[in-house]
């Protein structure tokens, strides 16, 4: 299987997150990406290429190109203010609530000052900007978007992007939950514009909060995740079973939430689940948000799927019979996170 990977990655290098009230280091950090490319590369199954470069304009056609402008520059502005800092976190977030009842305010668009700024496009606190963020967000659009252009070429059946930062809970305009740009939702909108009926599979544990609402008014890309139930895990406030779409996307929105401590039998019952939305669909391209999350020892999760699991996920995936782009987003048991990667690439391709 071919794989795409930049380097570039690791010029998002936070120091620190604040979760759970506790200033921590990063459990989305560069060792992630690295451990999966060492354990690819050592199997000779698995091919190396670098991504092309695609611009912006990819990116903007899901996302407020508002956003892509604050990313690029938000780092340096914040230092010219506030510096010297390595990592860049929202101090204040907009929140309706603070003028409930008042009405808008005659300076209700973005605003000017750079900390104000962090809190308009960011929604939480575990996500911090550093000097290389932006640079190592764009590469990892790039690598999706090289994996889904090898498969429309018809160059494979599958190709798996090695994407760092993760993309599925970056929304059309706030970036959050680890994520910059939705790497998912670019793939899947290039592959419209090529023609293609796309679904996307969602199986991290956390749900895909940004990819559902960038698609939740659109028929053309089917979202189909399954995920730990939001009562109890992030992104909390979506991914519950009623969530089925609005306008012409009604219908065209599928949430699975699991419940705590399912392992693989209920994970493939769920994944057959999907694959019966992404048949009547009628799916020329499935592109799959592989989070690695589910794993029984990933200190962040509370599901047990094992490493063969995540092997009979792939293959079960196989069985879809669609072309498929997988990118990666979460997964944080970084021991076995390569293991469990490899296991879940070569079910796809066996």
């Amino acid at each position: 299987m071919r794989v795409i990977y930049s380097g570039e990655h690791a010029r998002h290098s936070p120091l620190a997150e604040f979760e759970g009230s506790r200033l921590q280091e990063p459990f989305e950090h560069p060792g992630r990406a690295e451990i999966i490319r060492a354990t690819l590369a050592a199997d000779a199954r698995f091919s190396f290429a670098e991504p092309d470069a695609w611009g912006t304009a990819p990116i903007e056609a899901v996302h407020d190109p508002g956003l892509v402008r604050f990313l690029a520059t938000a780092w340096a502005e914040y230092q010219a203010a506030n510096g010297p800092t390595h990592d860049v976190v929202p101090d204040v977030f907009r929140h309706p609530g603070v003028r409930d009842g008042m009405g808008a305010s005659a300076g209700s668009g973005e605003p000017t000052d750079v900390g104000m700024r962090l809190g308009w496009w960011c929604y939480e606190t575990t996500t911090p900007l550093t000097e290389g963020t932006y640079a190592a967000a764009r590469a990892s659009v790039d690598v999706a978007l090289t994996a889904t252009h090898r498969v429309l070429a018809g160059d494979a059946p599958a190709a798996y992007g090695l994407c760092r930062p993760p993309g599925h809970h970056a929304a059309r305009a706030v970036y959050g939950g680890y994520c910059f740009f939705n790497n998912a939702a670019v793939a899947a909108q290039h592959a419209v514009a090529a023609g293609a009926k796309v679904a996307v599979l969602d199986v991290d544990y956390h749900h895909g909060n940004g990819t559902q609402q960038i698609f939740y008014g659109r028929d053309d890309v089917l979202y189909v995740s399954l995920h730990a139930a939001p009562e109890r895990a992030y992104p909390y406030v979506t991914g519950y079973a009623d969530e089925t779409g609005a306008g012409q996307g009604l219908g065209a929105n599928l949430n699975l939430p699991l419940a705590a401590g399912v392992g693989d039998a209920e994970l493939l019952a769920a994944l057959e689940a999907a694959g019966e939305a992404i048949d009547a669909h009628g799916t020329d391209v499935l592109v799959v948000s592989l989070g690695l999350d589910m794993y029984e020892h990933d200190p962040i999760a509370d599901l047990r799927v094992t490493t063969d699991g995540f092997s009979r996920a792939g293959a079960l995936v196989r069985q879809f019979g669609v072309p498929t782009v997988v990118l990666q987003e979460g997964g944080y048991a970084t021991a076995d996170l390569g293991l469990n990667a490899r296991a879940w690439l070569l079910g796809l391709a066996s």
